[in-house]
């Protein structure tokens, strides 16, 4: 049943006493308006009928009530205008402010966008100024080379740079984490590197991975910087370096430079001794030169990554390259690992990851998040992310692989017989090649069976000009037009925005079509056997023991690096 509504009746007692409440406060009212000598106005009486000529006074009166009337109505225009005047006035005032301020945000976001350039540390043109910067200063250059892929990480454009620069600039190759390839493999690459320039084989320390603080990792654990691993071939190189100081008669500062990831700073800290350069798997972590006193003779200089050029190919770009594979794209980092499967023996790459047969790129993902358990919701494999960490896996120390040096040796067009003479004289290459030899017997290395052929993809070309750098649109430039984009899209109705999303979609699946189909293409080509002999070959002579699980890592712990 529906509640009735509440009633208004009231018993007379209580409207009685509202009404008598209400008389006593009218009557409160009057006598103060009577204390402060407000009184009713009286009434006019009007002419009186006997009064003589009343018809006249009572035309006069109204005669004199219309000119009242028209004054008032003509002040009430008169005030009207007026407002409206002012109303003019200020809004012309107000647009010219609007303006100026409009203007003055323009001219303060240019010489933000002046000022800001130069400031931005993470801008590939800044990279090439501090490199430029280090380059210039030093009267030793390193060129730090991955021993896995010694050809890969040599710059053609740097190694020209310093030895056509004029003066007593020499150029040494230190060839870093020789104790991820097998030991014939890197006796080979030191063959062959040291007819163009002194090299030295070197071998940073790092932190041993503790395995007791994974089930911890939310916690704040305790890192002991005591605990690291023996390095190698640092007594050489400093040697070496202090030998070519005494020889000058003045100290030298030696500067360090290579590709990213390839252990620049960890060879700091390993001749210093302690973690004096921030080091991290994270590509670029050095945005800018920094100065390490080793002794009073010698001063190393820290330098940014060598970025490394467009035109080179896929392969290069995905393990030199210096974009953060967070920040890249999808498209790129698949890209890249495409092309790394490629220049690989398929049978190794299964055997070391523990995965059975796959077609494609894309396949292989997915089967390796399923056995590492990265999925998303609903079980879905995560491929990107087991794509950036595979990424990251072989530009770090985590994967033994290695590449074969060229057959025949060809001595690049900078460097004649007489610039080889000058970068090998005043350091004493029988001492060097002794110490080496030395590393090589103390070091131990991993099987040839367990380490995976990698086939080079030959020199990295490398933008060492600031002019040549084609920078990418940084975030807070991007902003701006964003922001400027506001106002315009408000004008366009919702059928054009309905238009353009259908041709951007239609634009990305065909952008997605046509990669699936390359990297499918890429990988039957890979996996026929008539085309690739040497694969067959090295997947034959593979022991089972290999077949190990991808936790089992070696004793490397980059988030604790301190190479």
């Amino acid at each position: 049943a529906e509640l009735r509504k509440a009633s208004k009746r009231l018993t007379c007692h209580k409207r009685y006493k509202i009404q008598k409440k209400i008389r006593e406060h009218h009557r409160k009212v009057r006598k103060e308006a009577k204390k402060r000598g407000h009184k009713k106005p009286k009434k006019d009486p009007g002419v009186p009928s006997a009064a003589p000529f009343k018809e006249e006074l009572l035309r006069e009166a109204e005669q004199r009530k219309q000119r009242l009337e028209e004054l008032k109505q003509k002040q009430k225009l008169n005030r009207q205008k007026e407002q409206e005047k002012r109303r003019k006035l200020e809004a012309k005032k107000n647009a010219a402010k609007t303006k100026e301020k409009a203007e003055g945000k323009e001219s303060s976001g240019k010489s933000k966008a002046k000022t800001k350039k130069p400031l931005d540390k993470n801008s590939k043109k800044s990279f090439c100024r501090e490199l430029n910067k280090v380059i210039e200063a030093s009267d030793v250059v390193l060129e730090v080379l991955d021993a896995r892929d010694p050809m890969g990480c040599r710059c053609p454009q740097l190694e020209q740079a310093v030895t056509c620069s004029g003066g007593e600039k020499k150029l040494l190759l230190v060839l870093n984490k020789i104790d991820l390839v097998p030991k014939e493999n890197l006796e080979k690459w030191l063959n062959y590197l040291k007819k163009e320039f002194p090299t030295v084989a070197f071998k940073s320390a790092t932190l041993m991975k503790d395995k007791t603080m994974q089930p911890f990792a939310k916690r704040r654990a305790h890192v002991d910087l005591s605990r690291t691993t023996e390095r190698f071939g640092s007594k050489c190189l400093l040697k070496l370096l202090q030998e070519h100081g005494r020889t000058q008669n003045k100290p030298i500062q030696v500067g360090v430079v290579g590709f990213p990831n390839v252990g620049k700073s960890s060879i700091i800290n390993s001749l210093k001794g302690v973690r004096a350069c921030n080091v991290g798997l994270a590509r670029g972590v050095t945005k800018s030169m920094q100065i390490v006193h080793l002794d009073k003779q010698t001063k190393m200089l820290d330098s940014p990554s060598i970025i490394a050029a467009p035109s080179n190919s896929a392969l290069t770009l995905a393990l030199r390259s210096i974009i953060d594979t967070e920040e890249s794209g999808s498209a790129d980092v698949l890209e890249g690992v495409d092309a790394i499967l490629n220049h690989c023996s398929k049978q190794q790459v299964m055997m070391h990851y523990s995965i059975p047969d796959f077609r494609n790129t894309e396949e292989f993902l997915t089967l390796l998040a399923q056995k590492r358990g990265m999925l998303k919701k609903g079980g879905v494999p995560d491929v990107e992310n087991i794509a950036k960490l595979l990424l990251c896996d072989w530009t770090g120390a985590k994967i033994s692989y290695h590449s074969q040096p060229p057959g025949s040796q060809k001595l690049p067009p900078y460097l004649t017989e007489d610039k080889r003479a000058e970068m090998q004289e005043c350091f004493n290459l029988k001492n060097l090649e002794e110490e080496n030899n030395n590393t090589v017997q103390a070091l131990k290395f991993p099987s040839p069976a367990s380490s995976i052929i990698f086939q080079s993809a030959g020199m990295t070309n490398g933008t060492i000009e600031e002019n040549k750098v084609i920078e990418d649109a940084s975030e807070w430039e991007n902003l701006e037009t964003s922001m400027e984009g506001e106002e315009e899209e408000e004008d366009f109705t919702e059928s054009d925005d309905g238009q353009d999303d259908a041709e951007e979609e239609k634009n990305e699946s065909k952008a997605q079509v046509t990669r699936k189909a390359k990297l499918g293409k890429r990988q039957t080509s890979s996996a026929n056997p008539e085309k690739q002999p040497a694969e067959g070959k090295h997947s034959n002579s593979l022991p089972p023991s290999l077949d190990k699980t991808a936790d089992e890592d070696d004793a490397y712990d980059f988030n604790t690096d301190y190479v």
